[in-house]
């Protein structure tokens, strides 16, 4: 660093400047976060970031950054343009102040490298972690409008013949059904490329939802509104490349780790479980309701619960704290499916119940 005198004092200027833009800017991200989203999970990894922040900024010499300190004289406190003073929803104001965060993030990196290379670098690596958390803040307020009304979800597979499959699904998006799965191993490719796009053809006459099991190039194919993973399927980063930014992506998770890390990758909705026995999967663990509760008290990215769900067991499940289930034999194993998935519907407190009353 030049010793001249001026640039140094210009230099501890701009870091203290852009230190405190940055505080201020992630602390008004993680209110958005507490108090809008109302997720734990997000707000401990923005108060995470906050907290370490505050540590690398620690690591600068308080007396210079503080003897330097100007803001009377500051010629950028007058400096207003129209749109920063406007702001017309919630997420705005955590765009804003996440923007505001990350270019003095870039600003402490670039001018740290004069006094600190390696706080440099530590720098532009909570600004990575800042551009993870921003997007998976975007997704989960996002999904959380596009998937408000979506209560039940069902799984289904192929059928023995087109029509027959046609006919199932048409009588359960007609019962409030939000979200039909197509999963079947069983089918060939061209078989499950033949179901699929029916079903994307029935659940848009329906303004309803389309989603692919594991398959993110036969979902792509059809043009359906998305694919649900496993664990050991597709990365959300790999189904995002063959799907691209506005499908819908689905991550069966079995721990709250598991969770916690579909929403840090950009998943749209979790399955949550396996919650009980099921009559069409066999598991070798059940997370159970325990699990249900802990994701309701950390996640607020959509979740339906998996797993053995029946009508019976829904005060259970509500008891715990959520709200949207998926199901499959429930109601593809009953005398009348339409029947069932109605009750689902209902007893989910589903707004498409209604319409299937109308």
């Amino acid at each position: 660093m030049n010793k001249n005198p001026t640039q140094q004092a210009s230099l501890w200027r701009i870091l203290d400047a852009a230190s405190n833009r940055a505080a201020e800017g992630l602390r008004v991200a993680e209110d958005f976060v507490r108090f809008a989203l109302d997720d734990a999970h997000l707000t401990r990894e923005w108060k995470s970031l906050r907290h370490d922040l505050a540590g690398l900024v620690s690591r600068l010499d308080s007396a210079c950054r503080h003897g330097s300190r100007s803001t009377r004289l500051d010629v950028g406190t007058e400096q207003t343009l129209p749109t920063e003073v406007h702001r017309d929803s919630l997420p705005a104001v955590f765009a804003a102040s996440v923007a505001r965060a990350q270019q003095a993030l870039r600003s402490l990196e670039e001018y740290g490298k004069l006094i600190d290379a390696a706080l440099a670098g530590d720098f532009e690596s909570l600004r990575y972690r800042s551009y993870t958390l921003a997007a998976a803040v975007v997704t989960t307020e996002a999904s959380c409008r596009r998937l408000e009304s979506a209560r039940l979800y069902v799984i289904v597979d192929g059928r023995s013949s087109t029509q027959e499959f046609a006919q199932l699904v048409e009588t359960i998006y007609t019962a409030g059904t939000a979200i039909v799965q197509l999963r079947d191993k069983q089918l060939s490719d061209r078989e499950l490329v033949d179901r699929a796009r029916g079903l994307v053809s029935i659940s848009r006459r329906y303004g309803k939802l389309a989603i692919v099991n594991d398959r993110a190039d036969i979902a792509a194919a059809v043009e359906a509104d998305g694919v649900h993973l496993g664990q050991e399927e597709l990365s959300v980063k790999d189904a995002r490349h063959v799907l691209g930014p506005k499908a819908l992506i689905g991550v069966s998770t079995h721990s709250i780790e598991q969770a916690r890390e579909a929403v840090l990758d950009g998943a749209n909705y979790l399955g949550v479980g396996p919650t009980f026995p099921s009559q069409t999967k066999t598991f070798r663990d059940f997370p159970g309701l325990e699990y249900v509760r802990q994701v309701a008290q950390e996640i607020s990215l959509p979740a339906f619960v998996i797993g053995g769900v029946t009508l019976e067991k829904l005060p259970e499940i509500q008891a715990a704290g959520l709200r949207r289930v998926a199901v499959s034999g429930a109601v593809l194993s009953a005398e009348d499916p339409a029947a069932a998935a109605e009750q689902f519907s209902t007893a989910l407190g589903s707004d498409a119940a209604a319409a299937a009353d109308s």
